[in-house]
Parts: C-alpha cells; structure tokens; sequence
C-alpha cells in the first residue's frame, strides 16, 4: 500500500518483516498492530464466529501445533465461538474445549474466501465452514505459529501469557507509571515491548509519540509526570482513532490495508500536519522511525 492511496489484496492480510509486516501491491510492508488486529477480530466474529468446521485439510504442515491430538480429526464437526485478540494474537474459541491460538509473526495470513477461490501456495491449512466458505491460514515463510489446544493447555501457548496489558485494557494512570520504571533506552523501544504494552507496534509507536510531543529518542525515565500522562492519554486514543477510521473505510473488507490516514509515520520529507516543518525520518535495524523535530523536541543519541 502506497501512502495516500488505498491498496488491495484479494481476500487476504499478509503478514511479512519484522518491523512492519503485511505486504502492499507496491511491495511495502506495514505489520498489522492493535487497530488491524481489531477489525479483523470483530470481521471473524461477524462471519465465522457460529459457524461449523465440515473439515480441515493441512497442506504446510511447519506453523500446526496441535496439542489436542490429530488436528483434522479432532477439529472436524466443531463450531467457531468468539474470537479474542490478546496484544498481537488472535484467540479463537472452539467448541468442547478447544482453542486455535494464533501468533502470526512474520508472515502470519488469514483469508476468508469462497472455496471455490484459488488455493495459494502459501497456504498451510484450510478450514471448511458452513456456506461453501473457509477460513485459510497462510504464511510465506511458516514463521508464525497456530496451537489447536484444550482449555488447560492455554499456559503451553509462548509468549502468549508474557505480554504486559493490553493498550485497550484500561489500565490506570498510576500502574502505567508503575510498570514504566521497570524499562529502560528508548521511549519507542519501550512502547513496542509487548512487556509493557501489548498491542503496540513501530507505526503506531510513531503516531502516538507525535500526538504526546514525545520524541522518540527521549530515554523512558526522563520523563516527567505530565509527559508520562500525555503519554498514557494518548496510547489508548490513538489506537482507539484509528480502529474508528478503520471500520468505517475497511468495513469487514479486511483485506483492504489503509494507513494513509496516519500523520506522521512513513511520512518522511511531507510537511508536519502541526507545525508544517518536514517530517524527519530514520531507517535503522528495520525499523523506520518517523517524527516532527520542531513538535517532539529530543537529541537522537542523548537526552
């Protein structure tokens, strides 16, 4: 997806590069964070959740953990609950017990198609549900990782129970001040650990520092009390904006990929949406970072 404009990619998200990862028709990447990860979850509880698995048919076998015995058997006539998102996974609940637990990675995908659609290459496994329609897992580089288990055996799920609470999860003022002093470098750095908040990725790492006048170089435990609340403030409203624009431009099109709407990240050389000033932009480790010098004051390497 090119900024400003709007790609699309037939009946799939892709998931591709650590440090932003759903590939565009132009070749970008743009790793899907807590407001993509949303309106994919409510799309799956409006078309999935309720329905019945006829059959499942595994093709790349690599990402399957399957601790609730043979997968295809065991999954086989069982109906779709509620779908959860939990920082960067995606929960969905099965019927007796089971769970399939979703840690995309790099290049995680789902798709939801007819079946009559084209198979991919990329595609590890299919779920046939109700209506001719299935539900496909596919990853390029089988770096993500898919659990079929049982209610107990959700603590067998890594890193799925180490994340810190998610951006969305309400936590007070004075526990996000708590868990802050445990983290040092970087405020960015800090922002995209799931260990402090999860959900939180490096685009809107970016939006968020804008909208609280943050640079993103600014070591966490320089922060002074007003600065920590603008930060806590708009960790939450950024995410929550956004996921407001991506439902009502995505719908459940979920395969349509929009950041344009985004002010600064990606944005490098464009004017600063606040001040006008050109928008700096870095590219370091895989991982660009885009800020307005004049708006989030801050020296690059020390503070």
């Amino acid at each position: 997806m090119v900024f400003g404009s709007m790609a699309r990619m037939k009946g799939s998200l892709i998931i591709d590069n650590a440090a932003d990862a759903i590939h565009s028709k132009s070749g970008e990447v743009i790793m899907p964070e807590a407001p993509d990860l949303e309106v994919i979850k409510d799309f799956l509880n409006l078309h999935v959740q309720g329905q019945s698995i006829e059959s499942a048919t595994i093709l790349r076998p690599t990402v399957l953990r399957s601790l609730a015995g043979d997968f295809p058997a065991d999954v086989q006539g069982r109906t779709f609950g509620a779908f959860q998102r939990r920082g960067k996974f995606l929960l969905g609940e099965i019927s007796g017990g089971r769970w399939l637990v979703v840690n995309p990675m790099l290049t995680g995908a789902f798709q939801y198609c007819e079946a009559k659609e084209r198979v991919q290459k990329k595609t590890c496994f299919t779920l046939s549900l109700d209506g001719d329609n299935e539900l496909r897992y596919l990853d390029d580089r089988q770096m993500g990782m898919v659990y079929y288990i049982s209610d107990d055996q959700m603590d067998q799920v890594p890193r799925l129970h180490e994340q810190g609470p998610d951006v969305l999860d309400g936590t007070s003022f004075e526990e996000f001040q708590e868990r802050l002093k445990r983290f040092h470098g970087e405020i960015k750095g800090v922002l995209t650990r799931g260990a402090f908040l999860s959900g939180i990725g490096n685009a809107y790492s970016d939006e968020i520092l804008f909208a609280a006048g943050l640079s993103p170089f600014r070591k966490a435990r320089s922060l002074s009390t007003e600065e920590q609340s603008r930060l806590f403030q708009q960790s939450r409203a950024v995410v929550e904006e956004a996921i407001e624009v991506l439902q009502e431009r995505m719908g459940n099109d979920i395969h349509i990929k929009i950041r344009d709407f985004l002010k600064v990240h990606r944005k490098g050389g464009q004017p600063c949406p606040s001040c006008g000033a050109n928008i700096s932009q870095l590219n370091a480790n895989q991982r660009i970072t885009s800020y307005c010098r004049h708006c989030q004051p801050g020296m690059l390497i020390k503070n």
